[in-house]
């Protein structure tokens, strides 16, 4: 079952295939303010943007795990990962969760400071959130 119906898929940017996936996901992170690397994924089969809502999705072949070294944390990936994106947040996130303290916790909503700190918060739907520097989830290849 997809989470997203076809009458959105109408008006709607769909990018099919990993690299182009990938290649998408990181520029709308960073047009929207953003560090690229927030979303590592894998074997992207589809990537979809609607750019008057915000609204986007991505689907995956299957559920991946990726260990952030900078701040030692495991986050994982489900195979269908959706949000609404907005200057510097995503909001209403579903798909993505954190490993805190041995529990999974579901994240909704992730921000950037304004004006830039350097410092990404992530939020879940409990009212817990942690913050890291952003430069943790920045790409090796755009540091050079």
């Amino acid at each position: 079952m997809s989470l997203v119906s076809e009458e959105a898929k109408a008006k709607a940017e769909i990018y099919y295939g990993d690299e182009i996936g990938r290649e998408k996901s990181r520029f709308l992170l960073q047009e929207v303010g953003l560090p690229r690397g927030l979303l590592p994924l894998h074997d992207i089969i589809e990537c979809g943007y609607i750019e008057e809502t915000g609204y986007v999705w991505l689907k995956q072949k299957k559920k991946t795990e990726h260990y952030f070294e900078k701040i030692g944390k495991n986050v994982s990936y489900a195979t269908d990962i959706t949000a609404y994106v907005e200057k510097l947040k995503i909001k209403k996130l579903t798909g993505v969760k954190v490993k805190e303290l041995m529990i999974w916790l579901t994240l909704n909503e992730i921000t950037v400071d304004d004006p830039p700190t350097g410092k990404l918060t992530c939020k879940t739907s409990t009212g817990l959130f942690r913050t890291f520097p952003t430069s943790a989830f920045e790409i090796e290849e755009d540091k050079k």
